[in-house]
């Protein structure tokens, strides 16, 4: 009796743990603190904010481990930075601009925020809307509020406080702030701060914010916001992630896996950021506010991290957001004055970071997926960015000898070892990245040819075509290695290919070494794997790379390579350069050492813990490589409309896609054990290769795969 009576109980609580798993919604999922601890370098941040809105804050604190707030954040104006006005609150009498808050008790959501401040002493809540958002503090003591602008002003026009601030340049930044409780209000001599004292120990506090003017923010939040309920407004933020993540549907798995999936998902929403206001937007490009004839203005897209994954992800999901996305770089190029596509668009203009042009890229994946852009435009700005801007990294200068050097040689030419550097317009930091430029404008190339090619121009696309094998002149066949080459044609002799050319290896590579970029040739694999001596070398020389260890102490090895982490061997998960490896195998006829591979990236180094991201996360460049995996696909050449088949972490995923369509991943027998495929069929018809096309997918395929716990090498 008493074994039927645990047996009942058991059976009751399974099934309550099922209702209870089964009743959670997408965003009951996200973890926004996974990775907020580095491995090295940048954490993630909590952010809190709607899909690719322009209002977005996360606390104010260096990361997790932090012991204070620097104050409660307004608006994060950058990926990276810090508020751009401070909000303090205290129940003591103060002049400071901020105050360091001591918390606890802190739940951060993606449309919500909560926390204790001050060992206790104040509870705040918040809560954001797309332009505007509310604070709600409530506490035993008459509450103070501190507004504080450092780099502005702060003011009062009687019914609400406004201010303003310098982000960068001509860029500010304008907020408009009302409470509903009437405060005591004291405006500082210099104007840099406004202190609100109240007689109650209970404030609820709205905003808006502008990148356009004060009375702009003050619209926007008259537009967003008609009254002080936070409850309801974070129950429609709700709403809206959950109608967001809801493009993602995933049966099975484990809570870990489906956590992990879906803050992914989150984390791709971050960036862009849309600047129209009310059918208006600043642009940094020429200091001016543009109408934006009915299509949205976003900003604020690391492309050299993004188009990998993040802009293809866009393109199923969402292709009228991407096109209004390439139509926002199309303007930044021609109010630039220049028409050089960016590289780096961010809300006070182009940061020109990193290295090569990739937005280029983009625009070739949205042609050969069918989007509408304006590619007479694309070509243009494509063309000067290649052509009359410099290719040197991190440099918005015209072209020089550097490229002049390229475009005849077909190779950027490294320094020897004490050879002065010539060209004034390569950084003092950042090098020539010879190897690392080349490859990637050979890449750049590839989908140049590719834009012209749809504009009508043959002969264009001809030569950008031809031009776009010139990495082959830098691979050592004595090594199989890519190779720096000097002025003369000649190899640079005695490289350690572990850690080559000074702090980041951006004497001849960027970021990481010569092994990642290796397979740097996203545009031509059957090219490279010729040049590797064929199918067997290619998959055997994948093998040695994971195998390798780092040759030296980590701290040794990552004081050389900070950006080189998330280590397999030599190879780095961290950097965005290394994403489309594991599934190289695909290419070269094993792809069950890309099932393999691909498991064992995201089993290693995307976890649901507080350093579960490996590297820099990038607002979508590494967590658009997860969403891609645990799918079981992924984008591997951008401008290509095939993608490279993976291993799906859940039996069943279900994408729902931008023409209203939906594409179904059945994985039978999935799990942490069975990763490997051993057999697959797309609409009832077997696949005789590990690809899928763009076109089965907007089409609402079947992917039906049978998994298992062993290779399976003739699956295909």
């Amino acid at each position: 009796m008493k074994v039927l009576r645990y047996f009942a109980c058991f059976v009751v609580y399974v099934l309550l743990a099922s209702c209870s798993r089964d009743s959670r919604e997408p965003v009951d999922y996200v973890n926004p603190y996974i990775g907020n601890i580095s491995h090295l370098l940048v954490p993630t941040f909590p952010t809190v904010q709607l899909p690719n809105s322009l209002l977005r804050v996360y606390p104010e604190r260096a990361d997790y481990t932090s012991e204070y707030l620097n104050g409660l954040p307004v608006i994060v104006t950058n990926h990276r930075e810090r508020s751009a006005f401070k909000l303090s609150v205290t129940t003591a009498e103060t002049e400071a601009a901020v105050i360091p808050l001591s918390y606890d008790n802190e739940r951060i959501t993606p449309y919500s925020y909560s926390v204790t401040l001050a060992d206790g002493e104040i509870d705040a809540r918040f809560a954001v809307s797309h332009q505007s958002a509310m604070y709600e503090f409530t506490s035993d003591k008459p509450l103070r509020l501190v507004l504080a602008s450092l780099e502005g002003t702060v003011g009062s026009d009687g019914e609400g406080i406004f201010g303003t601030q310098t982000v960068l340049g001509d860029t500010k930044v304008y907020v408009y702030l009302q409470t509903k409780q009437r405060p005591q209000l004291t405006v500082a001599a210099d104007s840099t701060r406004a202190v609100l004292s109240f007689d109650e120990g209970h404030v609820q506090l709205r905003y808006g914010i502008s990148f356009i003017s004060c009375g702009q923010a003050r619209a926007n939040l008259q537009r967003e916001l008609k009254d002080y309920d936070i409850d309801a407004l974070a129950k429609e933020g709700r709403r809206i992630w959950n109608e967001t993540l809801s493009r993602f549907k995933v049966k099975g798995g484990t809570d870990d896996e489906r956590t992990v999936f879906y803050t992914a998902c989150y984390r791709t929403f971050e960036r862009p950021v849309c600047l129209s206001e009310d059918g208006r937007y600043w642009s940094a490009w020429d200091s001016s506010v543009h109408e934006d004839g009915g299509t949205p203005f976003y900003t604020d897209d690391w492309l050299w991290d993004t188009y990998r994954a993040a802009h293809p992800l866009r393109v199923l999901t969402d292709s009228k957001m991407e096109e209004d996305i390439l139509t926002s770089f199309l303007r930044m190029a021609a109010e630039g004055g220049d028409m050089w596509m960016p590289t780096f668009p961010d809300i006070s203009g182009d940061g020109r970071r990193m290295n090569s042009n990739h937005a280029i890229a983009s625009f070739a994946d949205a042609l050969a997926k069918g989007l509408d852009v304006d590619i007479p435009k694309a070509c243009e700005a494509s063309y000067k960015a290649l052509k009359e801007k410099t290719l040197a990294p991190w440099s918005g200068a015209p072209a020089g000898e550097l490229d002049r050097f390229f475009w005849e040689h077909g190779y950027v030419a490294a320094l020897r070892p004490g050879e002065p550097e010539t060209d004034p317009v390569v950084h003092s930091f950042e090098k020539r990245q010879p190897v690392a430029v080349t490859l990637g404008t050979a890449y750049d190339c590839w989908c140049m040819s590719k834009i012209a090619r749809a504009a009508g121009d043959d002969e264009l696309a001809t030569y950008f075509e031809d031009f776009s094998r010139c990495y082959t002149g830098l691979f050592n066949p004595a090594t199989l290695f890519f190779h720096p080459k000097d002025k003369d044609g000649n190899f640079i002799e005695n490289l350690d290919y572990d850690a080559p050319g000074g702090l980041g290896a951006r004497e001849y590579y960027d970021e990481n070494n010569a092994w990642v970029y290796r397979w740097d040739v996203q545009h031509d694999i059957p090219g490279l794997i010729a040049l590797m001596g064929g199918n067997e070398r290619f998959c055997s020389e994948l093998d040695r790379m994971f195998a390798t260890p780092l040759g030296k102490g980590k701290y040794q090895f990552y004081a050389q390579l900070p950006d080189h982490t998330g280590n397999v061997g030599q190879f780095s998960m961290a950097n965005e350069p290394s994403l489309h490896v594991p599934y190289l195998y695909n290419y070269a006829g094993a792809a069950w050492k890309t099932q393999k591979r691909v498991r064992q990236m995201l089993n290693t180094w995307f976890r649901n813990d507080l350093m579960g991201v490996p590297g820099d996360e990038d607002g979508g460049g590494l967590s658009s490589f997860v969403v891609f995996s645990v799918l079981g696909f992924y984008p591997v050449t951008p401008g290509s409309t095939e993608y490279a088949i993976g291993s799906p972490v859940f039996p069943e995923a279900t994408l729902r896609l931008s023409n209203g369509k939906e594409f179904r991943i059945i994985a039978k027998g999935a799990s942490a054990q069975n990763k490997y495929i051993l057999s697959a069929s797309l609409d009832g018809k077997r696949l005789e290769r590990p690809f899928i096309s763009h076109e089965d997918i907007m089409a609402g395929g079947v992917l039906d795969l049978r998994m298992g716990a062993n290779p399976s090498p003739d699956a295909f």
